[in-house]
């Protein structure tokens, strides 16, 4: 198989400080096989281009109605609205191009991997002195696991330490053969129940699981990370079927402990832009008494934990 020359990527976030340790470059990939409703990032769960629609900076000039090829635009009313149909576009850009307020944006493009490494490199010296480094994320890095290969082989002969976010689910195959080039797995547990785990994220948890199991056994560095979200999955029968299923790797010095990542209500608004319904309130929250709790939970069983706010 010839080597991989480009990712599909929607952003490159550079001095990121929550994505693994030190001062790191995030690169998110384009496409996820979750969605869970809670999703920060609704514009990388598709693995084509995504049209964003920003109405704070639309002026209803028209231009974009006569740039569109599909006839997706349209002003209608009085005064004029503007209004589009997301499902059909192909990503072609005329639209974008043609916004003189950049109300319009395409989400996702095709980048060589030797200009994203570029970018990377460009930081060198921030991660020499904050032990930072490349920390892939998307999206779901394991959905074009040849091009991420390629970047954390890259990084790794340059010196520069590798993390992974990932929801995990994934053939083994892919996991195994990328998991010698990632120095440190972040690791999202979302749920431990299988039905409700595909009630919450499209998908059951088997691979998750097995996969999870399979890193934490064999000597890779994994951080786990729990997504919490009220009403979803923050009742204290799933925390202790989560301390259950990690408490026997508690001592394993490759298992760097947990990270709790409470709800927040910060990608909301890119639903708006992308046409696409969001089903979560204020009620999703979860009350400092019970991360409080939750906390106490993992640190009473021995467990490395911190909470993670955005």
């Amino acid at each position: 198989m010839p080597a991989q020359t480009t990712a599909r990527i929607f952003n490159i976030q550079r001095y990121s400080i929550y994505d693994g340790p030190g001062v790191r470059s995030l690169v998110f990939f384009q496409g996820c096989p979750l969605q869970c409703l809670w999703c920060s990032n609704p514009e990388g769960q598709s693995s084509q281009t995504k049209l964003l629609y920003r109405s704070s900076r639309c002026v209803h000039c028209g231009l974009c109605v006569n740039a569109c090829p599909e006839g997706l635009h349209a002003l209608v009313g009085s005064p004029a609205r503007h209004a589009v149909a997301h499902q059909g576009c192909t990503g072609c850009g005329a639209c974008v191009r043609a916004c003189p307020e950049q109300a319009l944006a395409l989400s996702g493009e095709e980048k060589t991997l030797d200009d994203i490494l570029d970018i990377v490199l460009t930081d060198r010296d921030f991660y020499e002195t904050s032990d930072g480094g490349l920390t892939l994320g998307g999206g779901e890095p394991l959905l074009q696991w040849q091009a991420a290969a390629v970047l954390l082989r890259a990084c790794r002969a340059e010196g520069i330490n590798t993390a992974m976010e990932t929801s995990g689910h994934a053939a083994p195959d892919i996991v195994r053969q990328l998991a010698p080039h990632v120095g440190l797995f972040l690791y999202d547990l979302k749920h431990m129940e299988p039905a409700q785990h595909k009630k919450l994220t499209g998908v059951d948890n088997a691979l998750i699981l097995a996969n999870l199991s399979w890193l934490l056994n064999n000597d890779c560095k994994v951080r786990v990370r729990m997504p919490l979200v009220n009403g979803c999955n923050t009742n204290m029968d799933e925390m202790r079927a989560r301390v259950a299923f990690l408490e026997p790797r508690k001592e394993a010095p490759n298992f760097l402990g947990v990270d709790l990542l409470p709800y927040h209500r910060m990608g909301v608004g890119k639903y708006v832009q992308l046409g696409m319904a969001y089903t979560l309130d204020a009620g999703a929250v979860v009350s400092e008494r019970d991360l409080t709790a939750i906390q106490a939970l993992f640190r009473d069983a021995g467990m490395n934990v911190a909470i993670i706010r955005h």
